[in-house]
Parts: structure tokens; sequence; C-alpha cells
């Protein structure tokens, strides 16, 4: 399967970017900075290099995270689809529902948490030995 430069850039960037050592390397850069302060009498051309470098670091980095993440939650639906797809009593409706609106969600959603409700009733009714460690502590 061939990959886009772009792909390749963006992994190997966001790599290198989530990387304690890169996180080092600017923090010691904001202390190079901070203590040339005295060098540059404190001037606007000083405090402009920390603004500037940083505002264009960050609209940079707020675009790759943003690929990295549609990349990340495209394959979790994908495996998450299969899964339900294998699964003999998971429901196919359940496939895709990402790409339904917030309405048919919402129908979603009731249907399950009413279905979490009961099952927690049950559990709540059951014989003592199961595991409850869940449930709060009593009121006193």
């Amino acid at each position: 399967m061939k990959t886009s430069w772009f792909l390749k850039f963006s992994n190997r960037l966001a790599q290198v970017a989530g990387h304690a050592s890169t996180f080092v390397i600017a923090v010691l850069l904001v202390i190079v900075w901070g203590a040339s302060g005295p060098l540059f009498h404190f001037s606007d051309t000083w405090q402009l290099v920390i603004n500037t470098s940083t505002t264009i670091v960050t609209f940079l980095m707020v675009f790759l995270i943003q690929n990295t993440q549609n990349r990340d939650t495209a394959a979790m639906q994908i495996k998450l689809d299969e899964l339900i797809r294998a699964v003999d009593k998971a429901h196919n409706a359940l496939l895709d529902l990402e790409e339904l609106d917030e309405k048919d969600l919402a129908m979603f959603r009731k249907r399950y948490a009413k279905l979490a409700q009961e099952a927690r009733d049950d559990l709540r009714s059951a014989s003592t030995d199961i595991d409850m460690s869940f449930e709060r502590e009593p009121k006193r």
C-alpha cells in the first residue's frame, strides 16, 4: 500500500513532537530566551521573537494534531465496526454510527442508556456473591 508524503511526514513529526526530549528542548529554548532578556534590554523585538515563534509552532501543530487524530479515529471506528460485525449477537445497525446526525445518535444513546440501567438494576437485585464494588457507599 502506497503512503503519501504528507502521511509519512505527519507521522514522523507527530512522533518527534510527542517525545519527551522535544519537550525538554522547548523548555530550554524558553529558558534561554528568558535569560537573554537583559542582554536585549527586554525590547519589543526580544518579546516579538518568542511570540512569533510560539504562534507559528502552535498554528502548524493544530493541523498536525488534527490530521493525526482524524486518522486514529477513522482506524478505531473501522476496528469497532469489524468487532460489531464479527460478534454474532451484535446489531449490525450499529455499524458506521459516527455518520448519523445528532437526532439519530440520541435515539441510540437513549436505548442503550435504558439497557444499561436495566442491567445495573438486575445486578443490584442479584445475590450477594457478586462483587458490587462499583456501588456507592451508603449515605450516613
